[in-house]
């Protein structure tokens, strides 16, 4: 399957000034298969490196960073002659020895222009814990799951991608059943890569199930592996609330719902690792739609999406007919999964930083707003072909200047006050943005 990042990996190979490169992203999103098939693609040898209980490899960066003693290291390690101008050099695992990400600074001074890129799971918290990060000698990228037009492309191919991506919306329509059925399969299989790879193999939703529960299951050892066992429980009680947030009609975080008498400063710790190892995102309330919308975000009042959609479905136990072919006890719900697939849209696919608003007396809220271009768009997201927007119009009558979206099921629509998308042209931000 191809990822669009990619395109990004080729534009730092082909940067003469290029620094070490790290890719941040959860476990299990697919960096080492990207890594490793961009190394591949575009250099004569790979000297990969997996730092994951690597004694060799710790005691060599413990010596010291001196770049011609760690090359010849790397080269007994890996058994590839590196070549600075042919040779792609990983650390993979790099959150297991934190030397090692120091090290990227000394790679990044030497002028022969090695070509390194780390990666690894947890990279956030490593961030936290004083370990040198070398802070303006590196470049990050951050992988995510499959966004759905990768999902597209991957299950449909290149000419139902490009229909996706036009300009012109009427191109779609003729496909729109096509679409709207590959946007609930993407509901069931998600994006997480062995999901859909075992999905594409077989079309067997039941296979792609089973590797979520694996994954969730991994994850879910990653907790008492990283972490203390008292904070480990509230992480926990964390992950294990989201389900039961985003069912609720009202989805902000209250801390309540953890366990009785919980707050927020007991754990506000153990968000904050779920976010920073992108497990979880957080997204803020903001007071109102002013510029820049940062400036305005509420502290106390935030919701909590993961990080991809069919993950959610496999923690909420829900089945493929209930989701594919739908069933009246799963109509509460749908929502819930319209409203984790438009965040993860967001951020994945259109590079946006997501907010939602809601009035003080808690009467009217909108589900999301993101800034871009120095406009702000109110956005609300519509399951079903649903074309009340009551919410938004009376958001769009009290702050007119903002430009308001709603993105449903219903076919392309601009109107003089709302333009209406559909969900599957989410990523195609040229329609709306």
């Amino acid at each position: 399957m191809e990822r669009f990042l990619m395109r990004d990996l080729e534009a730092w190979r082909e940067n003469p000034r290029r620094k070490p490169l790290i890719i941040n992203g959860a476990r299990q999103v697919g960096k080492t298969w990207l890594i490793k098939e961009f190394g591949k693609r575009h250099y004569r040898s790979v000297a990969y490196v997996n730092m994951d209980n690597n004694s060799a490899m710790r005691d060599l960066f413990e010596a010291g960073y001196d770049v011609d003693t760690l090359i010849a290291g790397l080269q007994l390690q890996t058994g590839v002659a590196i070549d600075p101008d042919s040779t792609l050099i990983v650390f993979d695992e790099v959150q297991e020895n934190p030397k090692a990400l120091t090290a990227l600074k000394y790679f990044d001074e030497d002028p022969r222009g090695f070509s390194v890129v780390a990666a690894g799971s947890l990279l956030g918290i490593l961030l936290q814990s004083g370990t040198g990060f070398p802070v303006g000698k590196v470049e990050t990228l951050d992988l995510f799951p499959l966004s759905f037009k990768e999902f597209a492309l991957a299950v449909e191919g290149r000419e139902f991608l490009a229909s996706l991506q036009s300009p012109n919306p009427a191109l779609i329509q003729a496909f729109k059943s096509r679409a709207i059925a590959l946007l609930k399969t993407y509901y069931f299989v998600g994006g997480m890569p062995e999901a859909v790879s075992v999905f594409l193999d077989r079309r067997d939703y039941d296979a792609a199930r089973a590797v979520q529960k694996r994954i969730i299951a991994d994850y879910e050892r990653d907790f008492s592996k990283h972490i203390p066992p008292r904070e480990a429980e509230r992480v926990f009680a964390v992950w294990d609330s989201v389900v039961t947030h985003l069912s609720q009609e009202n989805k902000k975080f209250i801390f309540g719902r953890l366990a009785k008498g919980a707050r927020a400063k007991e754990f506000e710790s153990a968000l904050t690792w779920l976010r920073q190892a992108g497990l979880i995102y957080r997204v803020p309330r903001v007071a109102k739609p002013g510029i820049p919308l940062k400036a305005y975000r509420d502290p106390g009042a935030f919701k909590v999406f993961l990080l991809d959609v069919g993950l959610l479905g496999a923690m909420s136990d829900l089945d493929s007919a209930s989701i594919i072919e739908g069933n009246t006890l799963f109509e509460e719900f749908k929502g819930a999964l319209t409203e984790q697939y438009a965040c993860q849209e967001l951020i994945a696919n259109c590079g946006l930083a997501p907010y939602y608003w809601s009035a003080e007396n808690s009467r009217g809220e909108l589900d999301f707003l993101v800034q871009s271009a120095g406009t702000v768009y109110g956005i609300e997201v519509k399951a079903e072909e649903n074309l009340r927007a009551k919410s938004l119009r009376s958001f769009k009558e009290k702050y007119p200047d903002i430009q308001a979206r709603r993105f449903s099921l219903s076919d392309y629509r601009a109107q003089d006050w709302l333009t209406n998308v559909p969900l599957y042209l989410m990523g195609n931000t040229a329609l709306w943005l």
